[in-house]
């Protein structure tokens, strides 16, 4: 598979806007900001969620957010999307229809950008997904994943104030999508994988934001068994990771990373002393570049 089969796009018009403010110095700047727009998930008719999202790849954030909140199943079957931003609304039709209401009164608001949604059954499926031991992960991957990804375009390098998450493979970045909340940008993968019968097998999961306890639920529900982020750990994260035996690596930037969970899964095939330590990666804003110091 090709690197970047859907990679951001930072020069489409909908998803930033140019701001007029005033920098440090009381100089006159105008800086770009991502947008954010609600949309709201119908499932056959019945009203699921709100989301706040940037507003690409709608669909795929429909879908996927179903799959990961247990509403939609791998076998259902999708006879259509629809989505309306004049009423910034999008609607997942399938086959089969099903009675959500005892599911969402269980619903519980997450901590993270943008609000994510857990359900009180999510742990119920987590218990039963077994992660391929098999699965492998050389350090050149890494230096290699990590350098790419940094240096793509992107929202976050035009406007900051974003999260991203990329499907990966060996060395090869496959799906990049951004959004104003990592939850977010996790359930479009989710749903552009299973609109596109691509599946889990000998993938990686890379993301910018923390590793939380949802963001390896996910993972894990998406039966991929290598998570990696340039960000740092929760307590509740790691603990699940080992519980799922998912292979959880944060903190890599450059030659550094730092694993907690899943270390028997990684071939340490590469040199850190010869890998190159990675440039601060920089934020246009106006005509100022700032520096990402974290």
């Amino acid at each position: 598979m090709k690197e970047f089969l859907v990679r951001p796009n930072p020069a489409d018009p909908r998803l930033t806007e140019r701001v007029a403010g005033t920098d440090q110095d009381g100089q006159k700047i105008e800086t770009s900001v991502p947008v954010e727009r609600p949309l709201t998930l119908f499932l056959n008719g019945r009203e699921i969620v709100t989301m706040m999202t940037v507003g690409d790849y709608p669909d795929c954030l429909a879908v996927g957010y179903l799959l990961n909140q247990n509403m939609l199943k791998a076998d259902d079957t999708i006879t259509g999307v629809d989505v309306d931003w004049e009423i910034d609304t999008a609607v997942v039709r399938t086959s089969r229809v099903t009675d959500f209401e005892d599911k969402l009164k269980k619903k519980t608001l997450t901590s993270g950008c943008a609000q994510g949604t857990v359900y009180g059954d999510l742990m119920e499926k987590f218990d039963q997904v077994k992660l391929p031991r098999d699965a492998a992960l050389k350090t050149s991957w890494i230096y290699a994943l990590s350098k790419k990804i940094n240096l793509t375009p992107s929202l976050y390098l035009e406007a900051g104030a974003i999260h991203g998450c990329v499907l990966c493979e060996q060395d090869r970045p496959l799906i990049y999508m951004e959004d104003v909340g990592r939850h977010n940008a996790i359930d479009k993968i989710a749903g552009y994988m299973h609109l596109n019968k691509i599946g889990p097998e000998g993938k990686i999961f890379y993301t910018t934001g923390r590793l939380t306890s949802e963001m390896v639920i996910k993972c894990v529900q998406m039966r991929i068994p290598i998570l990696i982020s340039r960000s740092g750990f929760t307590a509740s994260g790691v603990s699940l990771a080992r519980k799922a035996g998912l292979t959880l690596i944060g903190r890599a930037k450059g030659k550094r990373f730092v694993a907690l969970s899943g270390q028997e899964r990684i071939q340490y095939d590469a040199d850190p002393k010869q890998a190159e330590e990675e440039p601060a990666r920089s934020k246009r804003k106006g005509a100022r570049i700032e520096e990402d110091a974290a």
